[in-house]
């Protein structure tokens, strides 16, 4: 049986999907991801992180409707997210992890969200991460071949060899066949030609997103 876990971090609200208390499954909260749950009557099962963006009041507020455990981050060798994500593997033994406040804000903690993957500790389980906002799904994939389905809300399709790679997209609208990257590159505004697609490649980590336009008046 299948078993996610939800995992909110501290990125702009602004970015989350429409509603999160209508997303089934278990919830842990990254530092101030904690509190925002919380506030939502979300009850984590798992807190995690320094704390250092909420206050004493605040936290003590996350306590109070924790309903399992708190981890505290001993040091800075991890963000918080990643000791989030280290924790549920190792204590909640999910089959995949959807990251939701991941995106939106400061660059540092986005590039630091999607290079998570790429980390030796953390590689084992990229094909078991999702990151998730009102926008984009991205899924992280490591050497094979594979199909994916096409999610109901999203047009674009983009394909993101973060390391060196031969990369076929064998039935997307534009194909590619053993295509050689040497460094990180998106092959950006791709489509599904149906409600599927396959690929295959041989090395490193690849990051497929599906996305949609944000829906702004200029």
């Amino acid at each position: 049986m299948a078993t996610i876990i939800n995992l909110l971090v501290g990125g702009p609200t602004a970015n989350y999907p429409a509603d999160l208390t209508a997303i089934p499954g278990d919830w842990v909260g990254a530092d101030r991801g904690a509190l925002r749950l919380v506030k939502r009557g979300i009850q984590p099962v798992m807190v995690v992180g320094d704390f250092d963006s909420i206050d004493e009041a605040e936290l003590q507020t996350v306590k109070q409707a924790l309903a399992g455990t708190i981890i505290v981050k001993p040091d800075q060798d991890h963000t918080d997210t990643q000791l989030a994500v280290k924790s549920i593997f190792e204590q909640l033994n999910p089959t995949a992890v959807h990251i939701y406040g991941a995106t939106g804000g400061r660059l540092d903690h986005l590039l630091a969200n999607l290079w998570l993957v790429l980390d030796p500790v953390f590689r084992q389980w990229a094909p078991q991460i999702k990151l998730i906002d009102k926008q984009n799904s991205v899924q992280f994939f490591l050497p094979g071949e594979y199909e994916i389905q096409k999610e109901a809300d999203k047009k674009n399709l983009a394909f993101v060899p973060m390391m060196p790679m031969h990369l076929t997209l064998s039935d997307e609208k534009y194909q590619l066949k053993a295509a050689h990257n040497d460094y990180p590159i998106s092959w950006a505004s791709n489509e599904f030609s149906g409600d599927t697609g396959h690929f295959s490649f041989d090395a490193g980590v690849l990051a497929v997103i599906q996305s949609k336009d944000d829906q702004v008046s200029d």
